[in-house]
């Protein structure tokens, strides 16, 4: 456990000195990484997630499928900002400054966006969504629609309790000697936080535009009204997206990942 401190802990400071462009484009790469195991997760669990009788079965399908996404990320290798954000630990231990954590969180955060976006926009006009007789563009707009009628609040608490999930994948991949060990640690708590319905920043970068970019598609729209009731589509706006999920979510992120995992295990594991 010890061991495993000690390098998230100098991986943070090796991630505080990277150069912009370096941040930028490991940003976007991950970005997309997130975004494609999204897209593929919802095209294989769409007809179980439009069914209420098999709804939890198919987030099960959907966490195992998405799971590869951060697998790309640890193993191809990638910057992540909800990984990032245990940065807290060296800069609770005096290692790296304040303003190297955020500059850090704010080039791969806007590098997250743009590579899941780019994503998206791909998925959505490449006809992908018109898959299962437009069932996969439906339940990608009702899923959006879903994350945008969330509470600020209830946003909150399900990013706290999914970069809890996430971070301790990275925590125990970290302490992984091989590859196949990196990818089994990483697969459960993943599958788990997926099929449970919390949220991820970076997975709704893609999730609410993808959605949002198929409610231009009449033929979808129709085949989300049959998924969700009406209000909760007229949920479904830009600026839902940002004010009552992405910025709540992202502020979830931040204390589950980096103070229920980077600081609780940095505090446990310190030198006396």
């Amino acid at each position: 456990m010890s061991e495993t401190r000690q390098l998230v802990s100098d991986t943070g400071i090796t991630k505080a000195g990277k150069s912009f462009a370096h941040l930028f484009l490991l940003g976007i790469l991950a970005g997309a990484y997130i975004a494609l195991a999204a897209a593929g997760s919802m095209t294989v669990a769409c007809n179980l997630l439009a069914n209420p009788e098999t709804f939890g079965l198919g987030r099960c399908l959907a966490g195992i499928i998405f799971s590869g996404g951060l697998i790309l990320v640890m193993i191809a290798g990638a910057e992540l900002f909800t990984g990032n954000t245990m940065m807290l630990l060296p800069l609770a231990q005096r290692r790296i400054t304040f303003y190297a954590m955020l500059r850090n969180w704010s080039i791969v955060y806007a590098g997250n966006f743009a590579g899941s976006i780019f994503v998206a926009l791909l998925v959505c006009y490449s006809g992908q969504l018109y898959g299962g007789s437009n069932l996969v563009g439906g339940v990608t707009i009702a899923a959006a629609a879903t994350k945008c009628s969330l509470t600020f609040w209830e946003a909150f608490l399900l990013g706290i309790l999914c970069n809890w999930l996430v971070c301790l994948a990275i925590w125990m991949a970290a302490s992984a000697k091989d590859v196949a060990g990196k990818i089994l640690v990483i697969l459960f708590p993943i599958w788990l936080f997926v099929a449970a319905g919390f949220e991820h920043s970076v997975a709704n970068m893609y999730f609410i535009p993808a959605g949002l970019f198929a409610a231009q598609f009449p033929a979808l729209i129709e085949s989300a009204a049959t998924i969700v009731q009406p209000e909760v589509l007229e949920s479904l706006t830009w600026i839902n997206f940002f004010a009552t999920n992405l910025l709540p979510v992202t502020l979830g992120n931040i204390i589950g990942g980096g103070v229920f995992v980077a600081l609780a295990y940095g505090y446990v594991c310190r030198k006396t």
